[in-house]
């Protein structure tokens, strides 16, 4: 697709301010990096070196987010990607488990372990415990001595912890020791369909190499533009978890683009990066539980509404899984099994038009064949608008 400035662009208050991006141009953009205005014949390793990485703290939701960006994606493609580490699970950017690849862990875990200690010393509660209590470098010492020879489960690594310092909860020793080490959840954990506890081995000992000494804040944020941008400074911020990355864009601008956004706010953007029509039609898309798409922007309104927003984010943390007609939220849905089969519900928000349950029933299907392919009966429901 060609890459074109979209209709709806105008100059912003001067010609140096850039030309302005209305809601449904980011959206397309957004869509179009996103790997989402079609399924895309490539690799997982390499949908997932473009994608920067996809949310995981979940087993399943990588899988889903993959099938709908990919043309022909088994499930064994990702379950063989992760067993032979060309995929690993380690806490990155926003101090949460994502699904990286070998090289990025290597070199994201050392940019966002700032935002990671800012995390567990500000507000954490197992921070509280810890602080004062344990020395930082000794526990992190600790941690990888009792890892040397062997993955540990979260319990295990606690109590093996707790023998140093016995006064303080073993969960706690251990969430800070995670926190302080690149630790990388091993296999069968984020294997389709098998289930186990959490086992945790270092990124070193796991993909034999040691994270990059020093590896370049300028490149991950050029990586997240050309994956999620146009973006403001405070959605480079928001995706990452770190903070005060002004200079770090100023400093960039040669090498950028610049637009606003309708509320005059200045997006930074990589050159050659899509940029569709905006009033190009897209497919529906159903997108899994904690999809990047909807938690990488302050703003983000070019792909869900605020009022929308709060359905679909939980008090305890689980953002749930959702549908896109139009490019916009505009649902949520449930796969639910039992004895007798696999049940995809459909949640809309507000009434949909014919073409648009067809759509949605059609690209549903597909998700069970996908998802549920060992189900004897398949059936979608779907439940009253705003329900």
């Amino acid at each position: 697709m060609a890459t074109r400035m979209p209709a709806s662009s105008r100059p912003h208050n001067g010609e140096d301010d850039g030309p302005v991006l209305s809601t449904r141009a980011l959206n397309r953009a957004l869509l179009a990096r996103q790997l989402l205005l079609r399924r895309h014949r490539l690799g997982v390793v390499d949908a997932v070196t473009r994608l920067v990485g996809l949310q995981a703290q979940a087993p399943n939701p990588p899988y889903i987010g993959l099938w709908t960006r990919l043309e022909g994606l088994a499930i064994e493609d990702v379950a063989g990607a992760i067993g032979d580490r060309s995929l690993t699970r380690i806490a990155v950017m926003r101090s949460t488990v994502h699904l990286v690849t070998a090289q990025d862990c290597r070199t994201l875990r050392p940019l966002t372990q700032p935002a990671l200690d800012r995390d567990l010393w500000v507000g954490s509660g197992s921070g509280k415990a810890v602080d004062g209590v344990v020395d930082p470098a000794e526990l992190a010492a600790a941690a990888r001595a009792a890892l040397a020879d062997t993955a540990l489960t979260t319990a295990e690594l606690g109590e093996a912890l707790r023998q140093r310092w016995p006064d303080v909860a073993a969960r706690h020793l251990a969430y800070a020791a995670r926190t302080l080490l690149p630790l990388v959840q091993v296999p069968p954990r984020g294997i389709w369909g098998v289930g186990g506890r959490t086992r945790y081995a270092t990124a070193e000992s796991w993909l034999g190499e040691p994270l990059v000494a020093e590896p370049s804040l300028d490149e991950m944020v050029l990586r997240y533009l050309a994956a999620y941008g146009p973006a403001t400074v405070k959605d480079v911020q928001t995706w990452s978890g770190l903070t005060r990355l002004r200079p770090v864009l100023d400093a960039l601008r040669d090498r950028l683009r610049t637009f606003r956004d309708g509320a005059g706010n200045e997006l930074f953007d990589v050159p050659g990066a899509p940029l569709p029509d905006p009033g190009q039609s897209v497919p529906v898309r159903f997108l899994p539980e904690f999809d990047n798409i909807l938690l990488s922007h302050a703003d983000r309104s070019r792909i869900i509404s605020d009022e929308d927003r709060r359905r679909i984010f939980t008090r305890n943390g689980i953002v749930r899984a959702t549908f896109l007609v139009d490019g916009f939220v505009r649902g949520m849905w449930a796969l639910d099994r039992d004895r007798d089969g696999a049940v995809l519900r459909i949640e809309p928000f507000a009434p949909l038009g014919a073409a648009d349950r067809a759509a949605l029933t059609e690209e549903g299907a597909r998700l069970l064949a996908f998802a549920a392919a060992d189900a004897g009966v398949h059936d979608i429901r779907f439940a009253p608008p705003g329900g």
